[in-house]
């Protein structure tokens, strides 16, 4: 190192640096981080100090380790130069991986491996391979880092926590997960896990071994796992309309309720996995194509968010999704499309959307209440001339259903939701009524009486 160059180094906290301020004059920028609040604010005024010191004469930042691994400063030092024309020239080094690498006497090119800043853990958190957690420096890190893999990973999971590398305090130990000691967070501290079959990788891991050696998912096909789906659905359904009305914007989550949608949607995705994982075994396609398919749909469909269109609400970004919808798959008629395997709600509400697309629609949902109310009169009037049972009631039934779906559909409410909700309130108050009387032994004033009183009761 020209003894004429100014030295710079990015921290003297590390042997490696505190041998080098022995040997000569060097600046360091510790300072830095101590005056900003975030590590980019740090960064970022190294930066600024080694160029300032530029406009001098050769300047030498010094890292420890590899400047090219997990050092943003020398990312963000090596663009600025570039966008100034600064000559730079970068001299690699080992790396703290090369130690880590060496201790656990691991080959990271055999199964191959993942390298996470545990400052900045992404999200989702996938764990499939061999993992390394560097710049576990504070205990705060190293909490959130814990409780982030405890999430998918069992508490005694093995992770071995590795400090001061490459110097004589060097220490490797393993701990379960859910038992690091609190001390272990350092300036030199990285974590290693080797994590067992986990989260979605996990599950598409156990279908094809479910697929080989579990004689019923041997035997099944797409055909037969199709009244699965339809179960599941309705389940999930089922679970969601039990969350509060406007969930998740509510004040008080039921995390109950949620705990019951999650595993529901465990059971959906059961299925997308179960049938992706039979095609792929026809070769058409697997489940990283299913994802990578819906993927680009999500960013084609949505310009305003991942291109340069403009939405200014709700209503012109479903315009712009149904006209590129259309465009993507051209029909003869607004009505084509529509399954007739949805249940029956469903089925009429999307087909009013349709029909709303063109503006066939009513202009409020005070508007659709005259509706249901017309419909409703024209089915009294029918009662009141034939049986209950008669051809003509049971179509003017199904015309006040279908106008009620309407007004549920104009008040953005899913008809189904609100109707498993009302029965399950039905369910409540009369399983009430059966505790505060025999129902058998009352007349109907009493059973309205009792009716009254659950009702009164917030049930």
């Amino acid at each position: 190192m020209d003894p004429a160059n100014r030295v710079i180094l990015r921290t003297e906290r590390h042997p490696a640096a505190s041998e080098v301020g022995r040997r000569r004059e060097v600046t360091t920028c510790d300072d830095l981080y101590e005056a900003a609040e975030t590590f980019e604010e740090v960064y970022e005024a190294i930066v600024d100090r080694v160029l300032a010191a530029a406009e001098a004469g050769p300047v030498v930042y010094a890292v420890p380790g590899s400047p090219l691994y997990g050092e943003r400063s020398v990312t963000l030092l090596r663009a600025r130069c570039r966008a100034e024309g600064r000559p730079v020239r970068v001299r690699p080094a080992p790396s703290f991986l090369d130690e880590i690498f060496a201790v656990l006497e691991i080959d990271p090119a055999e199964r191959g491996f993942t390298v996470l800043d545990g400052r900045g853990l992404p999200d989702p958190l996938m764990l499939y391979l061999p993992t390394v957690i560097f710049q576990v420096d504070t205990q705060i890190v190293l909490e959130d880092a814990a409780a982030r893999l405890q999430r998918t990973l069992p508490s005694d999971t093995p992770v071995t926590v590795l400090t001061d590398l490459g110097t004589p305090l060097a220490k490797a130990a393993s701990y379960p997960i859910g038992a690091i000691p609190a001390g272990a967070a350092g300036l030199r501290t990285s974590l290693f896990l080797d994590p067992p079959d986990t989260g979605l990788a996990g599950v598409v891991r156990a279908m094809r071994r479910l697929r080989v050696e579990c004689p019923w998912d041997r035997r099944q096909t797409h055909e037969s796992l199709i009244s699965h789906a339809v179960e599941e659905t309705f389940e999930l359904v089922e679970a969601v309309s039990r969350l509060p009305a406007g969930s998740p914007d509510v004040e008080e989550p039921d995390y109950g309720a949620y705990a019951e949608v999650e595993e529901e949607l465990g059971d959906m995705l059961l299925q997308v996995i179960f049938h992706a994982n039979l095609a792929s075994e026809a070769g058409a396609f697997d489940i990283e194509d299913v994802a990578e398919v819906l993927l680009r749909k999500l960013v084609h469909r949505h310009p305003h968010v991942f291109g340069g269109t403009e939405a200014k609400d709700a209503d012109e970004v479903m315009a712009n999704w149904q006209a590129i919808k259309a465009a993507e798959k051209p029909r003869v008629s607004l009505m084509d499309g529509v399954p007739g395997s949805l249940p029956g709600l469903e089925r009429a509400v999307e087909l009013q959307r349709r029909a709303a697309r063109v503006g066939f629609d009513w202009p409020d949902a005070r508007s659709v209440v005259d509706a249901v109310e017309e419909e409703l009169a024209e089915l009294v009037e029918v009662l009141e001339g034939e049986a209950p049972e008669g051809p003509a009631a049971a179509r003017e039934l199904g015309d006040l259903l279908f106008a009620v779906s309407n007004l549920a559909r104009r008040m953005e409410v899913d008809p189904d939701i609100a109707l498993r909700r009302a029965s399950g309130r039905f369910k409540r108050r009369f399983r009430r009524m059966e505790e505060l009387g025999n129902l058998e032994s009352s007349d109907l004033d009493r059973l309205n009486a009792l009716w009254e009183q659950a009702k009164s009761e917030g049930l």
